[in-house]
């Protein structure tokens, strides 16, 4: 039985089995990444559906993604390979594939357009090994790195794969401990933890996901955008803020869509405090 240090969690694994997120396992008294280069989807996607606005606009990259995930969000749209039921059973269908054929592939792709690889679909810090590795064979091919994570990892994942990517977009789900403890099982200062962290070493933009009576108080979005508004101080950056539109899905299909004027009522709240706001699924 050992102990798993990516996330708040520190799972406590016995030999053969696997920890809350269903990526990393027990294997002579080890935590590995079960998930390690076994890949559930890819596909060469415009950038602006990471989403990154402002990180090389326009161009294509190779995205992929494993299984499994450290947070439990009723409003996942991608249930089917992070915590469903579904998802458990299909890791028994991933195929596995070697950084070096992943990075020989998105080489490959630059004919039409690709600039290098993105980390996603699932959360990739549960198999922080795999993009490390990847990812630092991309880079010395001249290819960028983008990771799409929910951010809940410690600063040890942190400084692991920091020196390999170049940009990030980052949930931050919720500006509230309620939302992050009692709603997605999460924790709301490790996120803002590695967001500070992440923002002083590459370029990060931040998504949240406007869920109707759950996170969509012009307070919150106030004290949200004011927080980042003070880390662009801090750290001389600029952070674009993505305020995207919630559609019932997964276990949240009792709720309706986010009225479209509860979004740009928001994007207006945030831009009192940043200069780049961009409204989403709207």
């Amino acid at each position: 039985m050992s102990i798993c240090d990516v996330c708040f969690k520190h799972c406590n694994i016995e030999e053969g089995q696997t920890g809350f997120c269903g990526g990393r396992i027990c294997r002579k008294n080890q935590i590995v990444a079960e998930n390690y280069g076994r890949l559930t989807s890819v596909a060469l996607d415009p950038i602006e559906k990471k989403p990154l606005k402002m990180f090389y606009p326009g161009s294509m990259i190779l995205s992929l993604g494993s299984y499994g995930c450290n947070l439990r969000c009723p409003f996942c749209q991608n249930s089917s390979i992070s915590w469903s039921k579904e998802a458990f059973e299909y890791k028994n269908k991933a195929e596995f594939y070697k950084p070096e054929e992943i990075v020989k592939s998105a080489l490959e792709l630059r004919q039409r357009g690709n600039i290098g690889l993105a980390f996603t679909y699932n959360e990739p810090l549960i198999g922080y090994e795999f993009v490390r590795d990847t990812a630092k064979l991309s880079k010395e091919a001249g290819m960028k790195n983008v990771l799409v994570s929910n951010g809940t990892a410690t600063q040890k994942v942190l400084k692991e794969i920091i020196p390999y990517i170049d940009a990030m977009n980052i949930d931050l789900k919720a500006f509230t401990d309620r939302f992050y403890h009692d709603f997605i099982g999460g924790d709301f200062k490790m996120v803002k933890d590695f967001i500070t962290g992440a923002v002083r070493s590459c370029h990060v933009e931040l998504t949240t996901l406007i869920i109707p009576g759950e996170n969509d108080s012009e307070e919150e979005m106030r004290e949200l955008s004011s927080w980042v508004a003070a880390l662009e101080k801090q750290t001389g950056k600029k952070i674009p803020l993505h305020i995207t539109r919630f559609f019932p899905t997964f276990k949240l299909t009792d709720k309706e869509p986010t009225p479209v004027e509860t979004i740009l009522r928001l994007v207006r709240v945030a831009k009192e405090k940043l200069e780049f706001v961009f409204s989403g699924n709207i």
